[in-house]
Parts: C-alpha cells; structure tokens; sequence
C-alpha cells in the first residue's frame, strides 16, 4: 500500500489502462501538452505519443462525436472535460447517441466509452464551473454514474469504468484530488454498483458520496462527542445504486439522513429516499428520512455565500441533530 492523493490514483489507474490495452486512449482539452486542467496527465503525452494523448480544439461537442464513434468501432476512449459543467455542449453525444446505440442497434455493439468530468464547489469558480450535475445522468437510461470520494475508490472504480462495455460518466470532485489515502500498489478493481460503509453506527445513517462524503464522516466525529453514533455510507455508484446497502443500513440505524452537494431538488437523494420508502427498511424507521442537499441556486463567487450554498460538516451534523430529536 502507498500512501497517494486521488490525483495521482486518477493518474496511476488511467496510465496503467493505457499499457494494459492498445486500444484506451486519452482526448480532451489542454491534456497532452499542459498535462490537463488538474494536472492529472501530466507527462502523458511523451509518454504515450500524440495517437494516444489527444488535445483536442475546445469543442466537446466535436471530440465526443469522436469518441461515440470510436467506441462503436472497438477502441476505448477516455474523454477528460476541463470542468463538468462543459458536459451541456456535448449533450446530445452522450444522452442520445452513447446511451442509446447499444440498445438500439440490439446488442450489435459496445459502449466502451468513459467521460472523466471535474465536478464540484468550493474553489471560488463561480456558477459556469461550480455545478454538481450528476442527477441529470442519473436519469438517462443507458449511462452509469460514478462518484468516488477516496483515491483508493477512484483508482479501482476508474479502472472497472475503462473496462466497461457501457458508457460511464466519471465525475471527480475537484477538493478531493489533493486528499490522500492508501491505495494497493497492484492492478486491482472495484465493483461497479456496490457501496461501501465508511463508518459503521447504530444511531443514524448518513448516506452521502464525492466530497460531502468526507464531510459526512467529520460530521459523525463531531457527532460522536455527543455520544452519537452514526454510520456513514458512501455510494459511490449513483447509478446502478446499491439498493441492498442502502436498505440494510436504513433498517439497522431506524434513521437515515441523506447528504450531496447537488441541487436537492430533483437530486439523487430523492431516489435513495423513494427506495427506502418503497422497501421493508420503510417499516423499521424511527422517523422520515430526511434530505439536504445544496441550495437550489447558482453557485455564488463569493466563497462565503459558497459555503453556505452547499452541506458542511458542520451543517449535515446539524441536520443530524435534528433527525434524533
């Protein structure tokens, strides 16, 4: 094991799936010879050559058409958007083309195609390059969603993501590239689908993934100087979601409050809410099962108003409170 940030894990996976299989590569903008908005494919391009490490013109539209294209045709492209936010000039790539071809052409051919997006707040980016657009994936049948919150998760979920034969949109959270974790020093992957607890309680669950997942686990420490005990589970897969862990930890802790930086209205924590709902863990609650997600408004500039626009640790031990009383 070695001790590394998500960056480097997001690194380490993509680098050893492009000596493993002739047939990933790597396009975007600004990833060859800047080495990538976040530094991520650094060294890549002398590395691997220009067939392989492709910048492209600053047209995702363009270069996913590219990448649909290529996947269709056996290889399997990595595509890097600079932010998450500039997903909505390649929508129709992704939404209609990507997740609809292999159902449409009956099996006939694969998908392999992963879309790698920097997600998230907190880096005073404003409303164009702050968003938390996972949800709206969510909804598209066809497309799996990822959103690891630990470079050991990240690696090994990446990895699984670039074997895949489906389309799968990868979000990374752009606070979490400079956290640090152990992570196996050998090829190793993550299920797709499976979440995992972080933290095991028996008071109340914190469901939550991506960055409000770290909060959520400072939030059950300063929840256990009350005497608190929650758990803490982490989805990493939005879609599939892992109804199993979901519902076996709603009945276990009797109280589940449900924690993402995403709009809370529309958002992934209603879903989880409605499975529970729809379930026997329903039968076991001590009270409703309570979201809180970000405020339904553009991400301020400002990096107070910021904070206080999406959970803190703080806020989601609040909420916490709340649901006990």
């Amino acid at each position: 094991m070695s001790e590394i940030t998500y960056a480097q894990a997001v690194s380490d996976a993509l680098r050893e799936e492009l000596h493993r299989d002739g047939k990933v590569f790597l396009l975007g903008e600004d990833m060859g010879v800047y080495g990538g908005c976040f530094g991520v494919t650094r060294g890549f391009l002398e590395e691997f050559g220009p067939e392989r490490i492709m910048d492209t013109p600053i047209s995702e539209g363009g270069f996913m058409g590219v990448a649909v294209g290529a996947a269709m045709a056996g290889y399997r492209p990595v595509v890097e958007l600079m932010y998450s936010d500039f997903v909505t000039c390649a929508m129709d790539l992704i939404c209609n083309q990507a997740a609809k071809q292999r159902f449409m052409l009956g099996g006939q051919v694969n998908m392999p195609l992963v879309v790698r997006a920097p997600a998230g707040c907190g880096t005073g980016a404003a409303a164009q390059h702050s968003q938390s657009l996972e949800a709206w994936f969510c909804h598209v049948p066809g497309l799996k969603v990822i959103m690891p919150s630990t470079p050991y998760d990240a690696k090994g979920l990446l990895k699984a993501a670039i074997r895949e034969n489906n389309p799968i949109l990868f979000f990374e959270h752009k606070l979490l590239y400079a956290t640090e974790g152990e992570v196996p020093d050998g090829d190793y992957v993550l299920p797709i689908g499976k979440a995992d607890v972080k933290r095991e309680g028996k008071d109340l669950t914190i469901i939550s993934y991506s960055m409000t997942l770290q909060k959520a686990l400072r939030a059950a420490e300063m929840l256990e100087k009350d005497g608190i005990d929650a758990e803490v589970l982490d989805l990493r897969t939005l879609s599939p979601l892992d109804a199993d862990a979901i519902i076996g930890s709603a009945k276990k802790t009797g109280r589940v409050l449900i924690a993402h930086e995403s709009v809370q209205n529309f958002g992934v924590g209603a879903e989880v809410a409605s499975l529970i709902a729809d379930s026997e863990a329903f039968f076991r609650l001590k009270g409703p099962v309570r979201r809180f997600g970000g405020e339904n408004i553009p991400i301020p500039y400002s990096p107070g108003l910021e904070a206080q626009a999406v959970p803190q640790a703080e806020t989601i031990c609040e909420k916490a409170k709340e649901l006990l009383k």
